[in-house]
């Protein structure tokens, strides 16, 4: 009698990506570093380029597996959306500790900044501007992902693209937007708690818009390759999810270090 046992669970095979792309971590922290300290920044866009590459391979194979090969079996499937569940709950607690900075900085603001908050001499930004049409984007950018959801689940490829596309497009305005904010900003990185902790906040958080977008432009090649169906698509699924998760803090981070941070005497 067979020992061979069937199971639903996926066994990976050996695979060298998720070393190989440690090691680009390890590239992209000591360019960093090395930038930073001595202005020589080439180690980082190797490293950032390393990890690009890697992350297309692991991606891929990711892909033929659960694609091709039909390894990602209803449980596996399970597994992936805790997964990436868990990943949102850790980076909730990433922004929270951004959030409980301003806040500290705000209710209780040193004398060293004028015991004032905003800081003297900040010029802060209106949150009835730019900010305000930054979040009417990005919610927008919101329906038009959960527009895709709905139209994949449905077997309409047509409109699924459409509303991937669309939701790309306006993330992609988000992120100019954000970067023209940045540009005509009248304080910097170095100006007091305010300044060090509204760009740490919003600008990881574009960061995610960003890997968000990337997420959601993978999605939308596979989609027209027909990779996904409408009983399969837990890499869509897990990119829609990402994408709610940064509108989210956006949303937080318009009320708490825009509209609250900006109004506290």
């Amino acid at each position: 009698m067979s020992n061979f046992v069937r199971h639903p669970y996926h066994l990976v095979d050996e695979s060298p990506w998720p070393l190989l792309a440690a090691a680009g971590g390890l590239f992209i922290t000591s360019g960093m570093l090395k930038g930073f300290a001595q202005g020589e920044w080439v180690l980082f866009f190797l490293g950032g380029a390393h990890v690009w590459l890697l992350s297309g391979l692991w991606w891929n194979d990711m892909s033929k597996k659960g694609g091709v090969q039909g390894l990602h079996t209803f449980v596996v499937q399970t597994g992936l959306r805790w997964g990436m569940a868990l990943l949102m709950v850790s980076e909730a607690f990433f922004f929270l500790s951004f959030f409980g900075t301003f806040s500290m900085g705000s209710l209780s603001p040193a004398i060293e900044i004028g015991g004032a908050w905003p800081p003297l001499g900040v010029l802060v930004f209106s949150p009835w501007e730019v900010p305000l049409l930054n979040t009417i984007v990005l919610l927008s950018s919101g329906l038009t992902v959960t527009w895709a959801h709905h139209a994949v689940q449905s077997g309409e490829l047509g409109e699924a693209l459409l509303g991937l596309g669309s939701t790309l497009v306006l993330g992609g305005y988000f992120t100019c937007l954000q970067g023209f904010e940045y540009w005509e900003a009248s304080f910097s990185f170095a100006d007091s708690v305010y300044g060090s902790s509204f760009y740490i906040a919003t600008g990881f958080h574009g960061i995610h818009v960003i890997v968000g977008s990337l997420f959601l432009l993978v999605s939308l090649f596979r989609l027209k390759q027909c990779s996904f169906s409408a009983s399969h698509h837990v890499g869509l699924e897990a990119g829609i999810w990402y994408w709610h998760f940064v509108d989210v803090v956006w949303l937080f981070l318009y009320l708490v270090v825009y509209w609250w941070g900006n109004s506290v005497n």
